[in-house]
């Protein structure tokens, strides 16, 4: 005999954020296939009825669970040039938010395979992340560099803090910070700012 989900209190705010962090959890373990409603609100501590009130159906959840992992602009904040400090500092910042950074990789990794799921995922990504800085870089193919970036930084925490890369996992944190900002240094600059690629010439054969 299964015992009742213990029961919340009547603070709105409260449940609506205990059933998001459940939800996150939930979809990053399981993939957005793997998991259902009922299994989140039990471990939100409520029941499937008063998720769906609040979010009206799984891809609703999905969405705001997805919207909550990407809320954080802080990166796209400040001074300019200290883009590429900022970045390479909230990689390396290992102590803090550490299991919830992980939570976010896993949810793109397990539930992006979904394609209405990749379709949020996407969408998200693109407002919260993509266009702010891609907003903030000059000279040619901004959105693309904004992409690169963001790239470099999500693969080098799936590497250093899912898989556990021990060449990353347990190399020098200065180290590693000065030539992450480095990468993300030149692609903030952009092309301008970097010396011309060198043309090769074709190699004449004896008989030209």
């Amino acid at each position: 005999m299964t015992s009742d989900p213990p029961k919340r209190g009547r603070n709105a705010a409260a449940t609506r954020d205990a059933i998001l962090h459940s939800a996150l959890a939930a979809f990053s373990r399981h993939g957005y296939d793997g998991i259902g409603v009922r299994e989140i609100a039990q471990a939100a501590g409520v029941t499937a009825v008063l998720v769906n009130r609040y979010f009206g159906s799984k891809e609703e959840l999905f969405s705001a669970v997805v919207e909550l992992a990407f809320a954080d602009s802080s990166l796209f904040q400040g001074d300019r040039t200290l883009l590429a400090q900022r970045f390479a500092s909230e990689i390396m910042d290992k102590k803090e938010k550490g299991a919830e950074r992980s939570d976010v990789l896993l949810l793109l990794l397990r539930s992006a395979p979904n394609p209405r799921a990749a379709d949020i995922l996407r969408d998200s990504f693109a407002r919260n992340c993509e266009r702010p800085l891609t907003a903030l870089l000059q000279g040619p193919r901004a959105s693309e560099r904004a992409a690169m970036i963001l790239a470099l930084a999500t693969g080098f925490q799936f590497f250093r803090k899912v898989i556990g890369t021990s060449a990353l996992a347990d190399a020098s944190g200065a180290g590693l910070f000065d030539d992450l900002a480095a990468m993300f240094q030149s692609l903030i600059d952009g092309p301008a700012a970097r010396p011309p690629p060198v043309r090769r010439g074709r190699v004449k054969s004896a008989d030209s």
